[in-house]
């Protein structure tokens, strides 16, 4: 569906160039939900403006459903807009107009009848459960409101890509998970392609089928969400992660692996990290340590959540006993699927 080959964007700053992307490729698959996430300034907003040319890239390809957007003319990267909606930070709603006549109002810049305009935006207010509110002004309707009617504007000329940049940054938690699901509601509904720009882990978590880092311009990570989530390769990956899944131990737990290993009398000890996804958070992967291995464990910390209905969390583990027993239990659990860290014991 969408294709980013060699995508590059250098603007003209103070002080001399600034190269916003760099080189950036990217393929996204039709009726997938994509997130993009990075740091303020790392070049998100900057590649989703690319993706419909609202910014003109300085060098690179950006195809969208078969057509190189950047050797387009004026007229047909108009009509190829067309096929790419997309819902803002702060609504850009006109105030002046109720909620149906902001959704309305794409299909009255291309010249369509009231009554092919009723039977269009109708049904999309009914979608985004705003028909009670259709003659409402933007003064008079919340928030999370204002957001969905951006929605059923950004559907109203039948997009086969939806870009969503920060769409819920403004919004509190509840409103934000209701808007996320909302968009995965017109992501499986309607079969529209999504492109998620965001810099919050939370919300790729809850709706995200892929996921690419980008970090000072260039794409540091990418691929399924669960795997990102589970076997992060990057700092700037695991920095983002950290946000909902703590990567480092509280210092509580680091002092009492410290009193677990001055008390070993002579075995010895390892402090382990387990991180399981899918099937392996099913397994009963402690009780086999012990049973199998002839292994003591110390539970210390550990959290558990869901990606995509796929259960993922972490462990962290004191294990005690024979030093052969203990590796050959962390190469049993890595042959499990089961991904281990051994962590160093400091002073």
């Amino acid at each position: 569906m969408i294709d980013i080959r060699g995508l590059s964007q250098i603007y003209k700053g103070a002080t001399g160039p600034v190269e916003a992307l760099r080189g950036i490729d990217l393929h996204i698959e039709p009726g997938e939900v994509f997130g993009i996430i990075g740091r303020s300034g790392a070049g998100k907003s900057s590649l989703v403006r690319c993706i419909n040319l609202l910014n003109r890239p300085t060098q690179g390809e950006v195809i969208v459903n078969g057509r190189d957007l950047t050797k387009l003319n004026d007229a047909d990267l108009r009509a190829a807009r067309r096929d790419i909606g997309m819902v803002f930070q702060h609504f850009n709603l006109l105030s002046s107009r109720t909620v149906f006549d902001n959704a309305a109002l794409p299909l009255e810049l291309v010249g369509m009848s009231k009554e092919q305009i009723r039977e269009r935006v109708e049904p999309l207010l009914e979608l985004v459960g705003l028909t009670a509110l259709r003659d409402r002004y933007p003064s008079q309707i919340s928030g999370g409101q204002k957001q969905r009617v951006g929605i059923a504007r950004a559907l109203a000329s039948n997009p086969k890509v939806l870009l969503s940049d920060e769409a819920t940054s403004a919004l509190d938690p509840e409103t934000t998970r209701s808007i996320l699901e909302l968009l995965r509601k017109v992501n499986r509904e309607l079969g529209l392609t999504v492109v998620l720009i965001t810099h919050q882990m939370q919300v790729i978590k809850q709706i995200a089928d892929r996921v690419a880092v980008i970090e000072a311009g260039r794409i540091a990570e990418m691929g399924p969400v669960i795997d990102v989530f589970t076997r992060p390769q990057q700092p700037i990956t695991k920095s983002l992660i950290d946000e909902i899944l703590p990567q480092e131990l509280p210092v509580s737990v680091l002092a009492r692996v410290r009193t677990l290993a001055a008390n070993l009398q002579g075995a010895s000890g390892q402090l382990l990290r387990l991180s399981y996804a899918g099937e392996s958070a099913y397994q009963p992967i402690l009780s086999q340590m012990i049973r199998d291995f002839g292994l003591d464990l110390s539970i210390l910390h550990g959290q558990i959540d869901e990606i995509q209905e796929q259960t993922f969390g972490s462990l962290a583990v004191f294990a005690s006993g024979d030093a052969a027993q203990i590796q050959a239990a962390i190469a049993h659990l890595r042959a499990a699927g089961v991904q281990v860290e051994t962590v160093q014991i400091e002073g």
